[in-house]
């Protein structure tokens, strides 16, 4: 029996579907999911199995243009996840086109993945007629030299079983890098403040985007399976705890609710929940908090 293993970066504009993408590879939700752009903070690894092919997804932040440390910090990330991985997926989304965030990411894939296969993933296909998409197909493989070209929606999973089997057949030949079982590298700690976090950005929509952060303080083992999860949400300003509790507590209810849904399914155990909102003006530039999220703070400089 020959094993196969690697490392496969996803990369893109942010809100090209990458989260989308790993979570449908992996069959599980280890990502989060929003429709706001930049929420993937961490170099999430997804690991899915396809055969006797273990693929390990490195879900890279969004690539954008930086403007705060936060966002220097994630941009390098990104690339770094590029630069290390066996195989890299340029995913771009069928309807926008060849943007200038694309062209961007083109320019940098020249710079960082040489000598490294990377393949085009057109996303969202079920926007665009066929000679669209063929017109599309053609000007991205005259602008870069991709060793393969898919057409996947990784919503509804079209293209997505084709693509994880090339990648499969093209991983370097080793043993296996996690155990089978094991779906993510993150602790669950982290998993589970990113599910909140993705609660709280679904729900507050424009009002707190980025401004926040979900800490997990602590996690106890029960006697009768359950947990107990405290969890801290930092905020910049006195005005915007108001804004998470919302009007008579509604909005951080609402967010523990649905966080305590997902992580019991997750989980499939009993989960008890405890959120709390604390200011915390710096958290931006804390060497700390990009720890915890996977980020090296001096690449935000």
């Amino acid at each position: 029996m020959t094993t196969r293993a690697g490392f496969i970066a996803l990369i893109g504009e942010p809100n090209a579907g990458k989260s989308t993408l790993l979570n449908r590879m992996v069959g599980a939700k280890v990502s989060i999911v929003t429709h706001k752009v930049q929420t993937t903070r961490t170099r999430i690894r997804g690991v899915a199995m396809q055969g006797e092919s273990q693929l390990v997804f490195v879900d890279t932040p969004g690539l954008f243009q930086p403007r705060r440390r936060l966002d220097r910090a994630m941009i390098a990330a990104a690339w770094g996840g590029a630069a290390d991985a066996d195989i890299v997926v340029m995913l771009i989304e069928a309807h926008r086109g060849v943007t200038e965030g694309v062209e961007r990411i083109l320019e940098g894939l020249s710079e960082v993945a040489q000598g490294r296969r990377v393949v085009l993933a057109i996303n969202k296909i079920d926007r665009v007629h066929a000679e669209d998409l063929l017109a599309l197909t053609q000007k991205m493989n005259e602008r870069y030299e991709f060793t393969e070209t898919f057409m996947i929606s990784a919503e509804r999973g079209h293209g997505v079983d084709k693509l994880r089997e090339w990648l499969a057949d093209e991983l370097p030949e080793g043993p296996w890098l996690y155990p089978e079982d094991q779906m993510a590298d993150l602790p669950l700690r982290m998993i589970a403040a990113e599910m909140t976090r993705e609660k709280l950005t679904l729900r507050l929509h424009q009002e707190l985007p980025y401004q926040l952060t979900v800490e997990t303080e602590s996690w106890e083992e029960r006697k009768d399976g359950s947990a107990k999860i405290d969890q801290i949400i930092y905020v910049i300003r006195d005005g915007h705890k108001g804004i998470v509790l919302g009007k008579r507590g509604e909005t951080i209810k609402a967010v523990s609710q649905a966080a305590r849904a997902e992580l019991e399914e997750f989980l499939d155990r009993k989960i008890h929940l405890f959120l709390q909102i604390k200011v915390r003006p710096n958290w931006l530039e804390e060497s700390e908090r990009y720890s915890e999220m996977g980020l090296d703070f001096k690449d935000g400089n």
